[in-house]
């Protein structure tokens, strides 16, 4: 079960093998999503921190991810066991959560993770109620995951390939095409990647599209073949991507953690326009 609905959730608050988590995240406005969550949160969620919590403090890009060992310490100290059952939300449409999902899922959490599908907007459009304050602390928990990140790539890895096989964008088509980039010192695009923003994966609800859906919108960006490659600004986003293609029954993607964070701070070229461009010259 990679998704969860607001009905089947509410109907095991009361399990004591279920952990909700907050992951709210906000760009460029640290501590913004703790004091969001102290405010209002899905009762016994506990809140996990993008930059603190899911991502190591130095590494490619801005939100490299950190060593599995030191992840399942933190996850541990938290309190969530190998048996339990973990639920991300944000009130993203499931940006951010999809990472810890992607966390948990890469790294084999016996237990089982999913995200709740139309995050926050849909519990309250759903009447369900919020609690505010900081839950007691857990006892620490016995949680085994594996030692080492899978399907990733490595920006060396990606530039010597790039051309071999699909690359996914998934942050919004203006960043995609150069028009506006907030945060990262180039404008633009990793050379051959083709625009597929996380926004197109939700219907008008803020809830995923259903599977065959979702599978025509991959086939038609070229990803229903062989390898493929997702990407974003920080790794973070991608991760929806990842999500989304595993809901159409698809072949896991390799995740490009570092994405254009890290291609752009590299000094790599990048392509500007609505068109993937041409591969690196001389790789």
């Amino acid at each position: 079960m990679a998704l969860i609905d607001v009905d089947t959730l509410a109907a095991r608050l009361a399990d004591p093998s279920l952990r909700v988590i907050d992951v709210r995240w906000y760009l460029k406005q640290p501590g913004a999503a703790a004091r969001a969550y102290q405010e209002g949160h899905i009762p016994s969620a506990l809140f996990l921190d993008l930059d603190t919590d899911l991502s190591a403090a130095e590494g490619a890009g801005r939100h490299p991810l950190p060593q599995p060992a030191a992840f399942r310490e933190r996850l541990a100290q938290a309190g969530i066991g190998s048996d339990d059952f973990v639920v991300a939300y944000d009130d993203a449409g499931g940006t951010t959560a999809a990472r810890l999902w992607w966390m948990l899922d890469n790294l084999g959490h016996k237990g089982g993770v999913a995200v709740l599908d139309g995050g926050l907007q849909a519990w309250l459009a759903d009447g369900r109620a919020l609690e505010s304050g900081v839950p007691p602390p857990l006892p620490p928990a016995d949680l085994e995951l594996a030692t080492q990140w899978t399907k990733v790539v490595t920006r060396e890895e990606l530039a010597d390939r790039l051309g071999t096989l699909p690359l996914l964008d998934g942050r919004a088509a203006e960043r995609y095409r150069g028009e506006v980039e907030p945060i990262d010192p180039k404008m633009g695009h990793i050379p051959t990647a083709v625009s597929a923003p996380t926004s197109g994966n939700l219907g008008d609800d803020g809830r995923f599209l259903p599977p065959a859906a979702l599978r025509a919108r991959f086939d038609g960006l070229g990803a229903t073949r062989g390898e493929v490659v997702s990407s974003c600004g920080s790794g973070t986003t991608a991760c929806h991507n990842n999500l989304a293609m595993r809901l159409a029954g698809l072949s896991d993607p390799i995740l490009y953690v570092g994405s254009f964070s890290d291609w752009s701070t590299a000094g790599l070229d990048v392509a500007t326009g609505a068109e993937p461009g041409e591969p690196l010259v001389g790789r």
